[in-house]
């Protein structure tokens, strides 16, 4: 039996994929009011290791102050949770 035959199959990595590091609305907290919050912020706090990482906001918790937040990418309820504290979400 040929080699390809007899060797088992693997699955299927596709190399498009965009890998995201995740960041929690409530980890934001932490950032004085009407600041702006971006990559480099986020590295300086530790939420992310690298400035070159791909960055999405979840909507879990609540933000209690208005921030000005830059990132990658945003889910809906984050930025009706980011609007409702008077602050916008703006994608990179």
């Amino acid at each position: 039996m040929p080699l390809q035959r007899r060797l088992p199959k693997r699955g299927f990595v596709n190399i498009f994929r965009k890998e995201y590091t995740i960041v929690h609305l409530d980890r934001l907290n932490v950032f004085p009011s009407g600041s702006e919050v971006g990559i480099k912020e986020l590295k300086e706090q530790g939420m992310i290791k690298r400035e070159k990482e791909r960055v999405k906001i979840l909507g879990d918790g609540d933000l209690k102050i208005p921030l000005t937040i830059s990132a990658h990418k945003f889910t809906r309820s984050a930025i009706e949770k980011i609007e409702k504290a008077g602050g916008k979400a703006r994608e990179i």
